[in-house]
């Protein structure tokens, strides 16, 4: 699956520090306006990976946040040393 680019580094760690699971308006917050089809496939795929990893979700129809991070392939760590570097560079 062809995953969209986050909006912002900002709207990432946000939505990572803050929801423990995600829904279709996090994932729309993190990726920007995109069909609810688009959003469905995203979870699709990490719904099976929370199957592979025993993980529940608490809401219907909502995802791990952490599992979904993992497999969009979006790197907390990476995020968090950007932002700051741009914090240094006074540029946010």
């Amino acid at each position: 699956m062809n995953i969209p680019q986050i909006t912002s580094i900002d709207n990432a760690l946000k939505i990572y520090y803050t929801h423990s699971e995600i829904g279709n308006k996090e994932i729309a917050l993190l990726f920007g306006r995109h069909s609810s089809a688009t959003a469905a496939k995203l979870k699709k795929v990490v719904k099976n990976e929370m199957i592979k990893r025993n993980e529940i979700s608490y809401g219907l129809y909502k995802v791990k946040t952490g599992t979904a991070f993992d497999v969009w392939g979006i790197d907390v760590s990476d995020l968090e040393k950007r932002r700051k570097k741009l914090q240094a560079l006074k540029l946010q």
